[in-house]
C-alpha cells in the first residue's frame, strides 16, 4: 500500500490508454517540456563546476580554521539537487535548486562572504546576488543562461561524505531550524520519489499538470499559488491512488479528485510521525496558526510542514475554478471532441476581467531590477488580500506572469510589471466609490519598509488604474492571444455524462466513437435514469475525498465533510419523482445552464468597454456599456508611486 489508504483502482492500462498517452507525449514534444541529451549536457557541466567550486572553498575555510592539510583534503562536503531536477521533470529554461552541505566548522557566515564573493569574481557566474534575510536564505546565480538558486546547510559533523544518508532524521539533531529547512528540500524530493509506485508515470504526469498549472497561472508560491513541490505532492498522491494507471488517466484523476477536495482537509503521502528533536511541526490540533490554512499540503519528511501556507481564500477559489474547467475539458478530450493541446491553452485574465491595478516596478540597471524586483514580488501576494477587504471588490486576481512595459511607458528605464484583475460587484444604479489609496499606499509602505538593505537610487514603484481599454498600451500581444482563444469549453452535457461513474478512458472513448444518433440516445436515457448525477466519483472515490485523514481534520471539516455526502446522493434521490419525457427535457435545459464555465457566464455581462475617460483622478460612469448594468464606478485616488 502506498500513502494513507489503500489504492482507489487497481486496474492496468486498456490499449485505449496508452493510445492516449502517445497522444499526450506528442502534445508535451510539441510544447518543448520534454528533456533533451543536449540541455542534461549542459546542467551536469554547470553542476559539476558548482561542486569543484565548493569543494575547493571548505577546503580554503578550513586551512583558514587551521586545520591540518591532509583533513582539511579529507571534511568533503556536498552539492546536492532538489526540486524540479531532482525529480527529473526540468525543460529547457527551468532553474535548478541545488544545497551546498558542509561540516560542522564552516558556518553560514562564511557562506554569504567568502563563497558569495568566490561565486561574484567567477568570469562564468553572472548577476550573482544573496538573499540572506528571506525565511530560506539563497544565493541566487546565472551559470551559462540557466538560474540557479543555491541554499546552505552545515551539519553536525567532522566530516561530509558522497554516502551520507540525508533521509536519517538524526541528522537534523541540533542543527539551525534554517539549516533543517534547507536540506527538507532534497529530503521531500527523495521521499516523494520513494512514495510513488511508479516513477516514469508520475514524472510524464507531473511534467503535464506543471504545464498546465504555468498555462492557467496558478503556479508561484511566492504570489499565493502552489509551487513545485506542492504540485510535485499532489501529483504523487493521485498515483499512489491509482499504482497502475497511465498518465493519461492520472491525469483525469487528478482533476476529478482534487476538484471534488474537502479543503483544508490535508493531503499527506504517508502517516505524520514524531521525532523528539524539537522542531515545530504541522499540526492544527496543537497550532492554532496551521487552523488558517486553506490548503494543507504537508510535506513527507519531519518535520512535516504545510508547503502551501501562502495560499489565501481568493488564491484556492481561483485555483478551484481552474481544476472544474480543466476536468471539463478532460471530458471533451477523454471523448475525442478536443486534443491535449486545449487543456494547456492559456486561461483568460485581460478579457476576463473590466478593471485592473498595474504594479510596476523601476530600476537603473537590469542587475538592480532583479533584486529589486525579487522583493516586491515577496510581497505582492498582500495587496489582493487586502484590496478584497473592500465591499464592492468580490475578487482580486493576481496574474503571476511578469511582463516588461512598453518603452514608450518606461521611457528606457528597466521595468516589470504585474496585473490585479479586479472583480466588482453591481451596485443597483448606486455610485460605487473605489478608493484603494490606503491599500495601495500601505503596500508600497510595507515594501519599502522591507527594501532598506538593497533600495538604491532608481529604484521606484508606481500602482496605477486601468481599464480594459488601456491595456493595449501595455500588453497588446497578450490581449491578441486571449482574444483568440475560444470562450466555451465546448459540448458540456456530453463532457459531464462521460466522465460520470466510469472507471477507465476506455468507456469513454468507446462511448464517443458510436454514431452521433446514437451517442443523442444514451445522453437522453443516462439523464432519464440519473437525473445528471452531480457526483463524478465512484463510491470508493468518494469515500477517499471526504475522509482519507481523520487525525488532522480541523473541527469544521467533519461538518463539510457531511454536507458533500448529502450534496452528492440529493441528486440521486431526486430521480424518482421525475418521469416523463418533458420533464427529462427540462433537465437538459437546466443542465446545460448549470454547466456554462465561469468565463462564459462573464462574457455575457460585457464586450468592449466604452467609457472614454481615464479611470484615474476621474469619475466613470458604466451605464452606457450593458443597458442592464446600471453600475456607477467613481475611482477617488491618483496614481501612488
Amino acid at each position: 500500500m502506498y500513502g494513507m489508504t489503500s489504492a482507489i483502482s487497481d486496474a492496468l492500462p486498456t490499449d485505449i490508454d496508452i493510445q492516449l498517452t502517445k497522444s499526450l507525449d506528442d502534445a508535451l514534444s510539441k510544447e518543448k517540456v520534454i528533456t533533451t541529451d543536449e540541455d542534461l549536457s549542459q546542467r551536469l557541466e554547470v553542476l559539476s563546476m558548482l561542486n569543484n567550486l565548493a569543494k575547493e572553498w571548505i577546503r580554503e575555510v578550513s586551512m583558514e580554521r587551521n586545520l591540518p592539510e591532509i583533513t582539511a583534503e579529507n571534511v568533503g562536503g556536498l552539492v546536492c539537487t532538489f526540486g524540479s531536477y531532482r525529480l527529473g521533470v526540468y525543460h529547457k529554461g527551468a532553474d535548478i535548486d541545488a544545497i551546498v552541505i558542509v561540516p560542522r566548522h564552516i558556518t553560514r557566515a562564511d557562506y554569504f562572504a567568502t563563497f558569495y564573493n568566490k561565486l561574484k569574481e567567477n568570469p562564468n557566474i553572472n548577476n550573482v546576488r544573496a538573499v540572506e534575510e528571506a525565511f530560506v536564505p539563497v544565493i541566487k546565480m546565472i551559470i551559462q543562461g540557466i538560474e540557479i538558486d543555491m541554499l546552505f546547510a552545515r551539519l553536525a559533523l567532522k566530516e561530509v561524505h558522497e554516502d551520507t544518508d540525508l533521509q536519517q532524521d538524526d541528522l537534523l539533531r541540533n542543527l539551525n531550524p534554517k539549516c533543517v529547512r534547507s536540506l527538507n528540500g532534497c529530503r521531500v524530493t527523495d521521499s516523494i520519489l520513494r512514495l510513488v509506485p511508479n516513477r516514469e508515470s508520475f514524472k510524464k504526469t507531473l511534467i503535464a499538470i506543471k504545464l498546465w498549472a504555468k498555462r492557467h497561472r496558478v503556479y508561484s508560491n511566492a504570489l499565493g499559488y502552489l509551487g513545485g513541490v506542492s504540485w510535485a505532492m499532489l501529483v504523487a498522491r493521485v498515483c499512489q491512488l491509482y499504482p497502475n494507471a497511465a498518465p493519461a488517466t492520472l491525469i483525469h484523476k487528478f482533476f476529478l479528485i482534487f476538484s471534488k477536495w474537502q479543503w483544508p482537509q490535508p493531503v499527506l503521502l504517508k502517516p505524520s510521525y514524531f521525532m523528539d528533536l524539537g522542531y515545530p511541526v504541522w499540526d492544527p490540533r496543537v497550532n492554532m496558526a496551521d487552523r488558517n490554512h486553506v490548503m494543507p499540503i504537508i510535506t513527507p519528511v519531519y518535520p512535516q510542514q504545510n508547503s502551501t501556507f501562502n495560499v489565501s481564500h481568493s488564491t484556492l477559489a481561483i485555483i478551484q475554478d481552474e481544476f472544474k474547467t480543466s476536468l471539463d475539458i478532460m471530458g471533451e478530450i477523454l471523448t475525442g471532441e478536443s486534443s491535449w493541446s486545449k487543456i494547456f491553452q492559456p486561461s483568460k485574465f485581460f478579457t476576463k476581467y473590466r478593471y485592473f491595478l498595474a504594479i510596476t516596478v523601476f530600476a537603473n540597471c537590469d542587475e538592480e531590477l532583479l533584486e529589486w524586483r525579487g522583493l516586491v514580488e515577496s510581497r505582492l501576494r498582500f495587496l489582493p488580500t487586502s484590496l478584497e477587504e473592500i465591499e464592492c471588490v468580490q475578487r482580486s486576481h493576481l496574474n503571476p506572469d511578469q511582463f516588461v512595459l512598453p518603452y514608450e511607458k518606461s521611457q528606457g528605464r528597466p521595468s516589470s510589471v504585474w496585473f490585479v484583475g479586479l472583480e466588482i460587484s453591481k451596485s443597483n444604479g448606486t455610485v460605487v466609490q473605489l478608493d484603494f489609496s490606503t491599500h495601495i499606499r500601505d503596500f508600497c509602505l510595507l515594501v519599502k519598509s522591507r527594501a532598506h538593505s538593497i533600495f538604491k537610487a532608481g529604484m521606484d514603484i508606481q500602482v496605477n488604474h486601468l481599464k480594459r481599454k488601456d491595456l493595449k498600451d501595455y500588453v497588446p500581444d497578450e490581449l491578441k492571444k486571449e482574444k483568440a482563444i475560444p470562450n466555451t469549453v465546448g459540448s458540456k452535457i456530453i463532457a459531464r455524462l462521460s466522465t460520470e461513474g466510469r472507471h477507465s478512458i476506455s468507456e469513454l472513448v468507446e462511448e464517443s466513437q458510436k454514431s452521433p444518433t446514437s451517442r443523442k440516445r444514451s445522453v437522453e436515457d443516462c439523464i432519464d435514469d440519473n437525473i445528471i448525477k452531480k457526483n463524478l466519483l465512484s463510491n470508493e472515490e468518494k469515500l477517499f475525498v471526504l475522509g482519507s485523514v481523520e487525525s488532522h481534520r480541523s473541527p469544521s471539516s467533519e461538518n463539510k465533510s457531511n454536507n458533500l455526502i448529502n450534496t452528492l446522493l440529493s441528486t440521486e434521490k431526486e430521480n424518482h419523482s421525475i418521469s416523463t419525457e418533458n420533464e427529462t427535457k427540462e433537465n437538459i435545459n437546466i443542465v446545460k445552464e448549470s454547466l456554462l464555465p465561469t468565463e462564459a457566464r462573464h462574457s455575457t455581462i460585457e464586450s468592449v468597454d466604452s467609457l472614454t475617460s481615464p479611470v484615474s483622478n476621474k469619475c466613470c460612469a458604466d451605464d452606457e456599456t450593458d443597458e442592464n448594468d446600471q453600475k456607477k464606478l467613481r475611482l477617488l485616488h491618483p496614481t501612488v508611486a
